[in-house]
């Protein structure tokens, strides 16, 4: 597994960095034989350190947490407990998306990062000099999975996402679960008999 560990506005020292490689190593190899990748960012924000783990543990699953600490060392290890957390909760239905991940291809789409609102005077001079739309700051291109709501889910908590956009693997149908603000998980789905 080739482990990247980097800091933002921080020295990272060889001691912190083999504690990372090791504890990452550890954790994944428990549940997988063949894990991809792990990029881990630590950071500094005020007084408090940050780490931003991400890992690519299989085709097309992507595991994201971060954690916050006085200290680098245990900041590194909140996320790291938190990644613990998800790889065991789904453990089985991982191991079995692995097993039976054939050569489905996703529906061929575009994924853009807006740019947020500005204040209306900023607004005001973009219309005035023609650009009346949302400013487009990335344009991606990307792939709908076909999956079942409960991948779909799985997928969404690993890689600590608000929403999930999917084409449902019973229906045809193209659904989006997201995270509601009561705790709950919501799933909207398009009916593709009544479209036609």
């Amino acid at each position: 597994m080739q482990v990247s560990v980097k800091g933002k506005q921080l020295d990272v020292g060889d001691a912190l960095r083999t504690h990372i490689t090791e504890a990452v190593e550890a954790v994944t190899a428990k549940y997988f034989e063949n894990p991809m990748e792990c990029t881990v960012v630590l950071s500094k924000e005020a007084h408090l350190f940050r780490s931003d783990i991400q890992a690519h543990i299989g085709r097309g699953i992507l595991i994201q947490a971060h954690g916050e600490a006085a200290d680098p060392y245990a900041a590194f290890d909140a996320g790291a407990s938190r990644i613990a957390k998800q790889l065991r909760r789904y453990k089985r239905r991982l191991r079995d998306h692995h097993r039976n991940h054939g050569d489905v291809v996703g529906l061929p789409a575009q994924q853009r990062v807006i740019a947020p609102h500005q204040d209306e005077d900023e607004n005001e001079t973009a219309e005035e000099a023609g650009n009346d739309g949302p400013v487009i700051v990335a344009d991606m291109e990307t792939a709908v999975e076909t999956l079942s709501v409960s991948e779909a889910v799985m997928r969404m908590e690993l890689a600590d996402l608000p929403a999930m956009m999917f084409r449902n693997k019973q229906t045809g149908g193209i659904g989006m679960v997201f995270h509601r603000p009561d705790g709950n998980i919501g799933w909207v789905e398009t009916d593709l008999a009544k479209l036609s």
